[in-house]
Formats: structure tokens, C-alpha cells, sequence
């Protein structure tokens, strides 16, 4: 069993125990040391962060290889129709390579959603829609990149799962350490 850190990640942190410019660390909300993210999310995305002190465990987590889905609550410009939506559901080309086809469905926006600090900028004609995006990839501003290729910009991007691992019970800024082991982010934890 290694410890695993499940942490809900504010906006303008980054994924790391140093802050650099205007961003904000790990630091200010995880008090344990010797532990360490196992796949990042950029400082400008939300929800859930792996810390592990387990570099094996670490190192599995974080290769796509491994296919580990992940989950994601985007929030986009526009109403995506059905043909924007297959086109990820089919895999998308962007400009340095291929994603895998990715699980999309519109959704309303989750209820248990905080506010975000700075919020999101609202245009009046412009309306925003919910997407729930689940991929076994993870390159870099990879769901971002997606969106945008199918002409629908990211506003808002939430990791709400990575496996069996989920925000549920963690408010924005929030912590919890599990034992567990790579069989139970595939799986169910027990607690």
C-alpha cells in the first residue's frame, strides 16, 4: 500500500511545491512533504491532483500507457452540436499529433460546482455550454486543444476523476490521504 494524496486543485495553482510569478503552489494547501503530483494540470485548470510518495506508483499514474481514463467538466463558448461532438468521439488530429477518440457528452453544469476566483468572463451573447470529456491521453492542454479544434473554446476546465479517484467529498482547496495501490485508481477505494 502507498500513501496517495487526492487534492482538489484550485485555479492559479501550479502543479508543483514552488510558486513562480503570479501563480500559486502546492505548498500553501499540502502541509506533508516527501510526496509528489503524479500527472500535472496547468495552473489556469481546476480539480483533482495525485500526490504520491511512491515513484513507481507515481511513474504509472502518470503514463498514458498505463490508459488510466481521466475525467474532465469543460466549460465551452457555444452549444456544440452532434457533428462538433463526434469529431472527438472519432479522434481529432491537432497541429503535433492525434487524439485518441475521447468520450463527450453534453452535460448541465455539475451541481456541485464552486465558484471560481477570478470567474469566467461572461458575454451576454454568447452562451456557454457543459461537456463531460473522458480520455486515457493526457498531452499537454490536451482538452483545451480538443475543444478549440472543433471551434468551441475552453472557458473553464475541472479534472473531476482520474479512475476511480474522484473530487467527491473534497472542496475547492482540499485534501484527503488514502491508503491504496495502482489496482484501486482502476478500480473502487476503500477508505
Amino acid at each position: 500500500m502507498s500513501t496517495i494524496v487526492l487534492l482538489n486543485k484550485p485555479y492559479g495553482v501550479l502543479s508543483q511545491f514552488t510558486p513562480e510569478g503570479r501563480w500559486r503552489a502546492l505548498d500553501e494547501f499540502i502541509p506533508l512533504k516527501g510526496v509528489y503530483v503524479a500527472g500535472r494540470l496547468d495552473a489556469d485548470s481546476e480539480g483533482l491532483l495525485i500526490l504520491t510518495g511512491d515513484g513507481k506508483l507515481q511513474a504509472r499514474i502518470a503514463d498514458p500507457k498505463h490508459k488510466l481514463e481521466k475525467t474532465y467538466w469543460v466549460q465551452v463558448e457555444g452549444v456544440p452540436d452532434e457533428v462538433a461532438l463526434e469529431k472527438l468521439r472519432a479522434g481529432i488530429t491537432l497541429s503535433d499529433f492525434s487524439a485518441l477518440p475521447a468520450k463527450v457528452r453534453l452535460i448541465d453544469e455539475p451541481a456541485e460546482l464552486w465558484q471560481r476566483d477570478p470567474p469566467i468572463r461572461y458575454r451576454a451573447a454568447i452562451p456557454t455550454s457543459w461537456l463531460e470529456i473522458r480520455i486515457r491521453e493526457g498531452k499537454n492542454r490536451q482538452v483545451r486543444r480538443m475543444t478549440a479544434a472543433i471551434g468551441y473554446p475552453t472557458l473553464r476546465l475541472i479534472r473531476a476523476a482520474i479512475g476511480a479517484a474522484t473530487l467527491e467529498g473534497l472542496a475547492l482547496g482540499q485534501w484527503r490521504q488514502i491508503d491504496g495501490t495502482y489496482k484501486d485508481l482502476e478500480g473502487k477505494f476503500s477508505e
